[in-house]
């Protein structure tokens, strides 16, 4: 599965930014897809994910201002982010997970200036 994210860019605190994520097949049944973010000297974390059934879970940092969707008609995955911080300042990965296997995208940065 090869993934492609796009959407980051540089925002203002408190602004929004939309990322969107296309898989390279049909994502509808058994897997789960969302985003993790690796922020400079920091580990890779965990932002949101969905799975096909779409149950949701979130880090407990971005409750309340990320909301995770997904789009199985057209093998797409999204994040929607508001009140942005400059602590979200990381590049962002689109993850599917599915029978075990692991696959990312290329990252794509998010720069929040305050």
């Amino acid at each position: 599965v090869q993934l492609q994210a796009s959407g980051g860019g540089l925002v203002q605190a408190g602004g929004s930014l939309r990322l969107s994520c296309v898989a390279s097949r049909n994502i509808a049944n058994s897997n789960v897809m969302g985003w993790y973010r690796q922020a400079p000297g920091k580990q890779r974390e965990l932002v949101a994910t969905i799975g096909s059934s779409g149950i949701t879970d979130y880090a407990d940092s971005v409750k309340g201002r990320f909301t995770v969707s997904r789009d199985n008609a057209k093998n797409t995955v999204y994040l929607q982010m508001n009140s942005l911080k400059p602590e979200d300042t990381a590049v962002y990965y689109c993850h599917f997970q599915q029978r075990g296997m692991n696959y990312w995208g290329k990252g794509t940065q998010v720069t929040v200036s305050s």
